[in-house]
């Protein structure tokens, strides 16, 4: 075996065959099942003529149908490409364009938008339609997939350099995707073993898995999203089972943890943490097994962090700092918040430093702001985008690579990163900076703000205001001299919100991340 997550799977599943690898709804696969799928779809899949390096796309809810056909690809190594679900049909063009993907998976429910798109997209060839009959003219169904496929493997041997790209939206601008050689992906999550030095070979990992023993784990957000992508390898490293829900739902979710007695759960930051917190008020649910809430990939402000550790008294609730582009790079400190300042200790397995503009470290303790910084096992580029990528991944003096994250920090004498936010979202009104995570952490502390979005706005004066995009909870009234009061006694003056957009529903991205273009624009309309 090689790091390679495709012959990693197939070892456990030799291995722990009987032991269930999946759960998403009444559906549920052993890791022998789920092997013999994948292998069905990846023979199906070279019969098409998808060979090594080649895309395939998934475009599709969570299900055993996703993470079957993101194995097969890895099985034949294909390079498997997520989809955002919430794509309209001029997004989802220009990522079948930019990735180019030769085969696609697709929920019948998109059936619209990919009939749409699908004849534009040049490289795209093979369309297979997941959930009942498709409209697609050429579509296999995933049922004639399976059945032209043999369950055995019978596959070449892979490379820990075999590709894997994630499609990452960001808060502006496209998506892009972050290429990862597969080993360095694994490294970069765990190595096998979230709680210390990464395994030393492929059997290890086998091996500790067999020993570690059954366990439920659960990622929340949806399997297009690279955080549950990563959770669902880390869950199998250890023998585990992921357990997922089809779509959102945040009393979904608490049924589903209370009905398969999940241990640790996955939520990306205020956008998930904020309705499981309001499910949860309404009781009713028995989570007795559950120990570990774990937050990825978004900003989880100590507002909502405590009223949901207040709901589960008995539960861990960790916020985890990292990229696609970087994997897990560091913890939150104990009382770290937006409101009181972002603390992070960094992974002991990552190499992380804050790099001024000429890329030295700052000084520990100087209160120098730079831009937090990892080497050795990252992404090593984006598709299809070498100015992003020569921006992005620099070399210093030394001739050392960095993945510059694009995050500013100082550090502190023993260590401790502090973060203050994106410097792309940094909001420059009369000279003074304004970072909109700590904004935000403080207007989501008011009752009556169910969620919120901070930006800047085109200013005569300052140059920049700071607005703020405000969704109200149900039934609730609010208004700008209250939220104005309220931001009064929590933030310096530069830093209150000048305008106000409230709005019924706010537009995030699927994983929780903000959608900066659509708030300046509801802003600068109000």
């Amino acid at each position: 075996m090689e790091f390679n997550h495709a012959d990693l799977f197939e070892g456990l599943a030799d291995a722990i065959g009987e032991r269930t690898a999946v759960v998403c709804g009444g559906e549920r696969r052993t890791y022998a099942e789920l092997d013999a799928e994948a292998n069905r779809l990846a023979h199906c899949l070279t019969d098409l003529g998808i060979g090594p390096g080649e895309h395939v796309g998934l475009h599709l809810y969570n299900g055993i149908e996703y993470i079957a056909g993101l194995l097969a690809a890895l099985k034949i190594r294909a390079v498997p490409v997520n989809v955002n679900y919430r794509y309209v049909e001029a997004e989802l063009l220009y990522l079948y364009q930019d990735s180019d993907i030769r085969a696609l998976f697709y929920d019948v429910e998109f059936d619209a938008r990919v009939a749409a798109v699908a004849p534009r997209a040049a490289k795209l060839e093979h369309l297979i339609s997941v959930g009942g009959p498709s409209a697609v003219p050429g579509a296999v169904p995933y049922p004639a997939a399976l059945e032209r496929g043999k369950p055995e493997r019978g596959f070449p041997p892979r490379s820990g350099q075999d590709v894997y790209i994630i499609y990452t939206g960001g808060t502006t601008g496209m998506p892009k995707g972050a290429m990862w050689h597969v080993e360095d992906l694994f490294m970069a999550f765990g190595g096998g073993n979230p709680y210390g030095a990464p395994r030393a070979t492929p059997q290890e990992v086998v091996d500790e898995a067999v020993k570690a023993g059954p366990m439920m784990m659960m990622s929340a957000p949806p399997l297009m999203h690279g955080a549950t992508q990563m959770a669902t390898f880390i869950a199998w490293w250890m023998g585990a089972t992921m357990v997922y829900v089809r779509k959102f739902d945040a009393a979904e979710v608490w049924r589903t943890v209370a009905r398969e007695r999940v241990f640790t759960l996955g939520i990306t930051g205020d956008a998930m943490a904020t309705p499981l917190a309001d499910a949860l008020a309404g009781g009713g649910y028995d989570l007795s097994s559950l120990a570990v809430v774990s937050s990825t990939g978004a900003i989880l402000s100590g507002a909502v962090r405590d009223r949901l550790q207040e709901l589960l008294p008995n539960v861990m609730i960790l916020d985890n700092f990292g990229s696609t582009e970087s994997g897990y790079t560091a913890s939150g400190v104990a009382g770290s918040s937006p409101e009181k300042g972002l603390r992070y200790q960094p992974n002991a397995a990552a190499r992380i430093a804050v790099l001024d503009e000429k890329l030295h470290p700052v000084e520990p303790g100087s209160g120098q702001m730079g831009t937090v910084a990892r080497s050795g096992r990252t992404a090593f580029g984006y598709y299809n985008d070498p100015d992003k990528t020569a921006r992005t991944f620099v070399t210093d003096d030394a001739g050392d690579r960095w993945l510059l994250t694009g995050d500013l920090a100082t550090v502190d004498a023993d260590g401790t990163v502090n973060v203050f936010g994106r410097g792309s979202q940094c909001i420059n009104t009369g000279g003074e900076k304004v970072f909109p995570e700590e904004v935000e952490a403080v207007l989501k502390g008011h009752p009556a703000v169910f969620d919120a979005v901070v930006t800047g706005i085109p200013d005569e004066r300052w140059g920049n205001r700071v607005a703020a995009v405000v969704e109200p909870r149900p039934d609730v009234e609010v208004t700008a001299e209250e939220l104005d009061a309220h931001c009064r006694g929590l933030l310096s003056g530069y830093k209150v919100p000048r305008t106000y957009a409230f709005v019924a529903e706010m537009v995030r991205s699927p994983s929780g991340k903000a959608d900066y273009r659509w708030a300046r624009e509801t802003a600068s309309g109000a």
